[in-house]
C-alpha cells in the first residue's frame, strides 16, 4: 500500500523568506501559494514528484526535522562547499565540531545536516551499498571504509 513518502510539511516564521530560502538558496521550485491562507507549497525533484509545505506559523513555532535525498558523491565531494558557500553552517549528527559527513551504520547512510532560517534540521541523505553494520553506530566515512573492506 504505502511505496514512498510524498510530502512533508514544516513551520515558518516568515512565509517570504522561508520561500526566498528554500527556493534562491536550496532550488526548489514554487508549486503552488495560497491566497487565503499563509501556505506554500514547493516541488522537490521533478514537478509532482516530492512536495515541501510551508506553513507560517508566528508563535510557538515548532522546528521539524527532514531529509533530501542525494547522491554520496554529492555529500562527499561538494555539500560542505554547496552550503558553506550559501552561508549555511553544516554539521554532521553527532554535533562535535567537524564539518565532515557522517555515516549510520546501521542503514548504512551517509549524511550531513544544516538549519533553515528557523531552525529545522534539514540533512542531505544518500543510502550506501552493502548491509548494516549497526554494532559500528555513527562513523566518519572513511572509517566506515575501513571497517567494511576488512
Amino acid at each position: 500500500m504505502i511505496k514512498g513518502l510524498y510530502e512533508t510539511h514544516v513551520q515558518v516564521s516568515d512565509l517570504e523568506k522561508a520561500i526566498q530560502f528554500y527556493t534562491e538558496v536550496l532550488g526548489l521550485r514554487l508549486a503552488h501559494r495560497d491566497g487565503t491562507r499563509p501556505i506554500a507549497f514547493l516541488w522537490i525533484g521533478e514537478e509532482k514528484e516530492f512536495m515541501l509545505g510551508l506553513w507560517e506559523q508566528k508563535e510557538n513555532l515548532q522546528p521539524r526535522h527532514f531529509a533530501f535525498s542525494s547522491s554520496k558523491e554529492d555529500i562527499l565531494n561538494y555539500s560542505v562547499k554547496f552550503l558553506e558557500n550559501k552561508n549555511l553552517k553544516p554539521y554532521n549528527f553527532l554535533k562535535n565540531g567537524s564539518i565532515e559527513p557522517m555515516v549510520f551504520a546501521w542503514m548504512p547512510a551517509l549524511a550531513i545536516y544544516f538549519n533553515d532560517p528557523d531552525g529545522n534540521q534539514l540533512e542531505f541523505i544518500s543510502i550506501l551499498e552493502g548491509d548494516g553494520k549497526p554494532e559500528l553506530g555513527v562513523l566518519a566515512y572513511e572509517e566506515w571504509i575501513k571497517q567494511t573492506q576488512s
